[in-house]
């Protein structure tokens, strides 16, 4: 994920620490869709032909799913299509074309992605099965204590150097904002903000194109993989946009 890599740098300048190199669920173990069917793959393209995963993306009903705005960046709505129902980025589960795309209007890269919120509508009702339901999502008065066990899931990066065909999900957790103020720097981390991995041991978090899927407490969706200083870090969490913070806009254009 670009975003990531550009991150990475800025970070390593301003703490004086190195990238961390390659990015790479990485970590974690393989899962299937039925541990988590409100996750979705999304699928983008160049030449509206060939679609291939990028990023992860979250049932909110059957008609919308949630995802990171740095995800769709300004691109139209016809460039995207994701896929529910499967435990593979590239086959299986029913195929959804994406009718229109609404990034939180206080959005904004320049801010390290505040309020790194999409919602992608859905050019037809989306099925629901075993396989394929909505999340619930934190709402504004959802309390998550600091280091509580969190899962994250996606077909992002392992430690193969490679983006995963099937869901993968890691065990991962919850990170005080003091002290991912504290590596990060003040400015950056907001409170819109969820950090989350395992600090001073690294080696479980989530990476590139596990970006826009979900972290999970207790089944209740809390946050939105955003951006990180790279892979297998023990320095620096991954940071999530904190779903609390937004659970009103979301729900209004759901």
């Amino acid at each position: 994920m670009r975003v990531i890599a550009v991150l990475a740098v800025f970070v390593a300048a301003a703490a004086a620490v190195p990238s961390s190199g390659p990015q790479r669920i990485v970590g974690g173990s393989l899962t299937t869709i039925d541990q988590y069917p409100g996750i979705v793959a999304l699928l983008s393209s160049s030449n509206l032909i060939t679609y291939i995963q990028f990023c992860g993306g979250n049932i909110i009903n059957n008609r919308s799913i949630l995802t990171a705005a740095h995800c769709t960046g300004n691109q139209p709505a016809i460039m995207f299509r994701f896929r529910a129902g499967s435990s593979f980025a590239s086959s299986g589960g029913v195929v959804y074309n994406v009718q229109e795309v609404i990034n939180h209007p206080s959005y904004n890269i320049a801010t390290f992605l505040d309020n790194d919120f999409a919602i992608m509508r859905s050019a037809s009702a989306i099925i629901y099965n075993n396989n394929v339901s909505p999340v619930s999502i934190a709402g504004a008065n959802y309390n998550l204590a600091d280091n509580q066990v969190v899962w994250a899931a996606g077909w992002g990066f392992t430690e193969l150097n490679a983006p995963s065909e099937q869901l993968r999900h890691v065990q991962i957790y919850s990170i005080s904002q003091a002290i991912c103020r504290s590596r990060y720097g003040s400015s950056t981390i907001t409170d819109n903000m969820l950090c989350a991995g395992v600090l001073d041991v690294g080696g479980r978090n989530q990476c590139s194109q596990d970006s826009g899927g979900p972290v999970y407490h207790n089944g209740v969706l809390v946050g939105v993989t955003s951006f990180g200083a790279g892979c297998f870090q023990n320095v620096f969490p991954v940071v999530n946009a904190r779903v609390s913070s937004a659970s009103a806009w979301i729900v209004s254009n759901a």
